[in-house]
């Protein structure tokens, strides 16, 4: 059974970043990881992509054979990739029944809220055996604005609500969200969605003559309570650790077993089996697992309040640590030398 991530967001939103960024740390971990990128008007890839749409189809190509711009060539090029799914099936087959595939969506925000063509294809590949959830990244600075933040929320519910998958909305670059000014509260409001009313003041600040409106749509993203936030720091590894383990959770790749799990007594050996179809007691003990680790209240420290003192700290650590590997590196070719002199006597030098 594969599982995989539709990452989407809005232009701009980090998701070709993300996805670099997930392939090193699961390369690193050894876990199986692919990439497919669904953008036609992508042609500066920088993660190694096993299925790419340009292959199929090109923005440029459908803008010039039809006369379409650019948002209406994308949504071209997304009803000819669903009405050529065999192509991009087979493709998907190739990578195995254990494959994690990413999928980077273009960042047309009508792809992933009104239009159809998405939807079907996601419904297409969950058919076909596909663990999905949904990684919808927003960019983290908007949460400075009360406006933009409501715009966000607004966006992000109307995303879950087309796409019908397990989702996880994420506050991307969050290492930079220092630069763009104070927030009006602590970043624990903006990710759990508390009470939105507390918004007002801040709301007739900024834009005194959308007040009403933007409260009216507070009531609505309120009446759904659906919309929540993960933080992410790209280049922070325990960042992309922590949300790993969230989307690991919503997907239930977290009851995968190991490799080297032990088969429960009296199953049926069913070692030719991919991992997932496999009986084991991981997903029992899984299940038991706690809230996964990480509080929000930290993040701020970090991020936000403590960023030079913590990015200072980190950079002293990476030099500790750098002239432990080179003592150690030297200390071992101190052996190596002691060795081939008592094995060969003492070497010529040059």
């Amino acid at each position: 059974m594969p599982f995989g991530e539709v990452v989407c967001g809005a232009p701009g939103s980090g998701k070709s970043t993300y996805c670099y960024g997930k392939h090193q740390l699961f390369t690193a971990f050894q876990r199986p990881i692919s990439i497919v990128n669904l953008d036609p008007a992508n042609d500066n890839i920088a993660y190694p992509c096993a299925i790419d749409i340009t292959s199929l189809i090109t923005l440029q190509e459908a803008m010039d054979t039809h006369g379409l711009g650019p948002n209406g060539g994308m949504l071209y090029c997304m009803e000819y990739l669903e009405a050529n799914l065999d192509w991009l099936e087979a493709g998907l087959n190739e990578l195995g029944p254990d494959a994690y595939v990413l999928f980077d969506i273009p960042g047309q925000v009508e792809l992933g809220t009104v239009h159809e063509s998405l939807k079907r294809i996601i419904q297409r590949l969950s058919k076909i055996g596909f663990r999905l959830a949904a990684v919808n990244l927003c960019d983290a600075h908007y949460v400075t604005d009360a406006a933009k933040y409501v715009s966000i929320l607004l966006l992000s519910l109307r995303t879950m609500l087309q796409l019908e998958l397990p989702h996880i909305n994420v506050l991307s670059k969050i290492d930079i969200l220092s630069q763009y000014g104070d927030l009006d509260f602590n970043l624990d409001f903006y990710t759990e969605v508390q009470d939105l009313s507390y918004l007002e003041n801040a709301l007739n600040t900024s834009s005194p003559r959308f007040t009403a409106l933007n409260l009216a749509l507070i009531s609505v993203i309120e009446d759904y309570s659906l919309v929540g936030f993960e933080t992410l720091a790209v280049e922070d590894k325990n960042s992309m650790l922590h949300l790993s383990r969230v989307i690991d959770r919503a997907t239930g790749y977290i009851f995968v077993p190991p490799k080297d799990a032990p088969v429960p007594e009296g199953t049926i050996d069913s070692s030719a089996t991919s991992a997932s179809a496999r009986p084991n007691l991981y997903s029992l003990f899984t299940t038991a697992a706690g809230p996964t680790a990480g509080n929000i209240r930290d993040v701020q420290e970090r991020w936000v309040e403590a960023k030079e003192e913590y990015d200072a700290f980190e950079r002293k650590e990476w030099r500790r640590e750098g002239e432990l590997l080179r003592d150690q590196a030297a200390r071992q070719r101190e052996k190596q030398d002691e060795g081939e002199m008592k094995a060969g006597g003492i070497r010529e030098r040059k």
